[in-house]
């Protein structure tokens, strides 16, 4: 996923790790946007991703980002029913004809 680690729980997609150029150099914490609010309030290092602005994002740039990530996978921990979003099944690629 966009070359990050997921981490799943209980059939659901809930953290991804991207450790790239910014935007994705930090934890995605996905979650739906009716979260976000309670979300914020606790952590308010979380702001919506520039790119997929449907989740949180933590930049591992800040100066609080272990102490911030650790809360984040703790949340994760204890199945917060704030996280975690189901995945759509993939679709299956149609083939091609092959020429006779």
């Amino acid at each position: 996923m966009f070359g990050a680690k997921a981490v799943y729980l209980d059939g659901k997609l809930v953290l991804c790790f991207c450790h790239g150029e910014e935007p994705w150099h930090g934890v995605l914490v996905c979650t739906d946007r009716t979260h976000h609010a309670t979300l914020c309030a606790d952590l308010p290092e979380l702001a919506p991703h520039p790119v997929l602005p449907k989740w949180l994002y933590l930049s591992a740039g800040g100066d609080d980002f272990d102490r911030l990530a650790a809360r984040v996978v703790e949340l994760a921990r204890r199945r917060d029913p704030r996280l975690g979003v189901v995945p759509q099944p993939r679709k299956r690629r149609k083939k091609r004809a092959r020429p006779v």
